[in-house]
């Protein structure tokens, strides 16, 4: 599959970063197939102190029904956890996803070798 590198932060509803934030990732292959009885295609992360993260990764399969996506969960002390999906700009199948939300977008540079993509996460505080 085409290499994909996606970073970006995890922050509170007030803009500060959330260090120690941990980060669940999964998507399919470029044959749009999960790996369910393995790892492939699947990570977990933790925040650096400035909210940050970076995962390498591959740019994901499309299946019927669905879009391009990657699947994301985050838990943070003392916040709520996110569990959601970002999506990729100019897919022609992204208006007919009936999950498609357009404010997870990543932003996506393709002028390099690889696609650079770059997403905040804003978390809730628990309560």
């Amino acid at each position: 599959g085409t290499p994909l590198f996606l970073t970006g932060q995890v922050r509170s509803t007030n803009c500060q970063p959330i260090a120690g934030a941990a980060l669940e990732f999964w998507h399919t292959n470029a044959q749009w197939e999960y790996d369910n009885a393995g790892f492939t295609f699947r990570g977990r992360q933790v925040t650096n102190a400035a909210g940050g993260y970076q995962l390498e990764t591959i740019t994901p399969g499309i299946y019927p029904g669905r879009t391009r996506h990657v699947h994301v969960r985050i838990k943070a002390a003392d916040h709520a956890t996110l569990t959601t999906q970002l999506y990729f700009p100019e897919e022609p199948l992204n208006e007919d996803d009936f999950l498609y939300q357009p404010e997870l977008l990543m932003s996506v540079d393709q002028s390099g070798a690889r696609p650079q993509a770059q997403f905040t996460f804003v978390l809730t505080r628990d309560g």
